[in-house]
């Protein structure tokens, strides 16, 4: 199948089942907001402390109200119940600022690498990517 506007968000497997990473690219809608916190949803009930790793490259934006929707909100929400360690690779250098002015507030061990530093935070948070045929 092609698309005609691929997603800007795909799950990458991993080793460990309570480990999700996801990778993203490109323009990030509203539409894959949702989809990212629906594939999170699923993984809440198989888990209830999960790891998750996201690899940001070629970003060229977000739709900021995609942030502030109901469905973003209560995402956000349920990632605090169920996040322990959350990596962020890549992305724009904002991020690692904003990441860094939060942590403080949160119980999630958060930590941001470069992007050409994958392998440390697959590392850190002790999974590693699993190739899908």
């Amino acid at each position: 199948m092609i698309y005609e506007n691929p997603p800007s968000i795909r799950r990458v497997e991993t080793d460990r089942p309570d480990a999700c990473a996801f990778e993203i690219t490109g323009h990030i809608t509203a539409a894959d907001i949702e989809n990212l916190y629906g594939l999170l949803e699923a993984e809440y009930a198989l888990h209830e402390k999960l790891d998750l790793l996201v690899l940001i490259h070629d970003y060229e934006g977000f739709d900021w109200s995609a942030a502030f929707t109901e469905g973003a909100l209560v995402g956000k929400t349920h990632a605090l119940k169920h996040i322990r360690k959350y990596a962020v690779v890549g992305g724009p250098e904002w991020m690692r600022g904003v990441m860094g002015f939060f942590k403080p507030f949160f119980s999630i061990e958060m930590k941001h690498f470069d992007l050409d530093k994958a392998g440390d935070a697959w590392a850190w948070l002790g999974a590693n990517p699993v190739e899908t045929a």
